[in-house]
């Protein structure tokens, strides 16, 4: 199996690109990303998991997945699949679809569909992939294709109308897990918020939220988790940041959600700072000798 490849650019936080290969042993449980994503399977087949929906998946298949959306992609009885996985701030491609007309407000919407397999949309967007790749591109160049290729996808999704709402009181411990993930929180004060027995609590949890307390809790860990390698914080200091006991429970809960370690996912953000600080010395000189 292949190591994941992991593409960002300082320059544009909105945007990060995932990789693959050689899937056939990346297993993902599920999980949810704060971004909105959009994947291409670009080579062999896998199974697809969206909220309640199921989908096989195959080679010229986009899977497309709204901010917080539980879901899990995973290959079929071990045979080959390699991906592409883009993902953008759900907040900036809000703004995005205000700015070009195709929402009212700069609010999210949830978009449909879950799965798209129009040949010219998942053409224009492995040319994105490989334009992101590219180190020859500017970011300016990068983020003007990245503009470009949205826009012509907007108009072919839909706005997928409210989800229906937790009750208040899920909603409140959904707030209070999003505050105090990093903490350890157990069942009796979920309870004793939510005036629900334990049993009643989780199941209607995860009716809602398509996780039980516990799971949600530690995907949120997980995403403060990535925001600190994205800072190119240690790997130890992003792990007790995040609330992990220690670098090895993070490792594992990392890798068992996002299906990469977490040396794998910080190793481009360092790459990527220390090209940013040559370049930034690199134009002092410029100016220097100028």
């Amino acid at each position: 199996m292949s190591h994941p490849v992991f593409w960002r650019d300082p320059a544009l936080p909105h945007v990060e690109l995932r990789k693959v290969d050689d899937g056939r042993t990346v297993c993902y449980a599920p999980h949810a990303h704060a971004e909105w994503s959009l994947g291409a399977i670009v080579g062999g087949e896998s199974s697809f998991v969206c909220g309640r929906r199921s989908y096989h998946v195959e080679a010229g298949t986009l899977v497309l997945i709204n901010p917080e959306s539980v879901h899990a992609c995973n290959p079929v009885e071990g045979r080959p699949w390699a991906y592409l996985m883009l993902y953008v701030d759900a907040n900036w491609l809000a703004g995005l679809r205000c700015r070009l007309g195709f929402a009212r407000t700069r609010v999210w919407e949830d978009l449909s569909p879950d799965v798209s397999r129009e040949p010219a949309v998942f053409d224009a967007f492995t040319g994105l992939a490989a334009c992101l790749l590219d180190p020859a591109l500017s970011a300016s160049a990068k983020n003007a294709r990245l503009v470009a290729f949205l826009a012509g996808l907007m108009p072919r999704l839909s706005a997928r109308g409210a989800a229906r709402k937790p009750p208040a009181q899920l909603r409140a411990v959904a707030d209070y897990l999003d505050a105090h993930c990093a903490e350890e929180v157990s069942i009796d004060a979920l309870c004793r918020q939510a005036g629900l027995s334990p049993g009643h609590l989780i199941r209607c949890f995860k009716q809602h939220f398509r996780l039980t307390p516990h799971a949600y809790a530690i995907n949120r860990r997980v995403q403060l988790g990535q925001r600190a390698l994205r800072r190119g914080q240690p790997i130890a200091d992003a792990a007790l940041e995040s609330g992990f006991a220690d670098q090895p429970h993070f490792q594992r809960v990392f890798k068992r959600l996002l299906a990469a370690m977490p040396r794998q996912y910080r190793r481009i953000s360092v790459d990527q700072q220390e090209d940013a600080t040559a370049r930034e010395q690199d134009g002092e000189h410029a100016v220097q000798r100028a």
